[in-house]
């Protein structure tokens, strides 16, 4: 049986290609945002050149950054100041050289000695800039894809992939660093406004055909799942991790 197609895809020459574009579409959705413009960051390695272009112009000065709160996707259980840390990424490309209230960056405490109770801090906390809400709809959230088809820290055949009523939650390690995680679930991503993922890089290929034109495997690609309900997911991707779709 065939996915159903519920999501859109835009194929690039490049990584730069993947970046504009998605600082375009960041930039586009805080303008039409009313009151808050609410992001979950995504971590790995792809996302790092989107943040680099919107912490300099023409980026950095067209968004309204006192109504930008930033949280994270998913985090690992280190230090802030770890190279594996999301946080210390974001910090270094973007959260450092924009004019963002230092109240509106969202940490999740990958360093706690409990992250049971850190993941339900920070879902107090998200809960807390969406007030009226029963499950909070971002405006936006960046996921990468692995090549193992996870996105944030929602691993192939991990407890966490069947998680129904908790948003935020400890992971079980995936891939390196095997280190345990921090995460959102299915719940709260796929209540987003709009997900992008971010996706490049031959090493992809496969997987992401897999994900996108194969069968429905949701265990297997934990990325087929990410489906907001009533929003969009967008996957900008270039060439290389587009090689095996149909078509691309």
């Amino acid at each position: 049986m065939q996915k159903t197609v519920q999501f859109q895809t835009v194929v690039f020459q490049d990584k730069m290609g993947i970046s504009e574009s998605a600082a375009y579409r960041f930039a586009a959705l805080s303008h039409q945002s009313k009151g808050l413009f609410r992001v979950a960051l995504a971590g790995g390695s792809t996302p790092a050149l989107l943040y680099a272009l919107l912490s300099e112009p023409p980026f950095r000065d067209s968004i309204d950054w006192g109504r930008v709160h930033l949280f994270f996707g998913d985090e690992r259980a280190v230090p802030p100041d770890s190279p594996d840390s999301n946080f210390r990424m974001a910090l270094e490309t973007l959260l450092s050289k924009v004019p963002l209230p230092a109240e509106n960056t969202h940490r999740m405490r990958g360093e706690s000695d409990d992250l049971d109770a850190e993941a339900y801090r920070y879902e107090a906390e998200i809960r807390a800039l969406f007030p009226n809400e029963a499950i909070p709809a971002f405006d936006l959230v960046l996921l990468g894809m692995g090549s193992d088809g996870h996105c944030a820290s929602l691993f192939p055949h991990k407890a966490s992939l069947q998680e129904r009523v908790r948003l935020v939650i400890p992971a079980e390690p995936g891939l390196k660093p095997f280190v345990p995680r921090l995460t959102f679930t299915y719940p709260l991503l796929n209540h987003a406004k709009q997900i992008l993922f971010l996706v490049s890089g031959a090493d992809k290929a496969d997987t992401l055909a897999q994900v996108l034109e194969g069968e429905a495997r949701p265990l297997d690609l934990p990325s087929q799942a990410a489906l907001p309900v009533a929003g969009r997911a967008t996957w900008l991707l270039d060439r290389a991790a587009a090689g095996r779709l149909s078509g691309k």
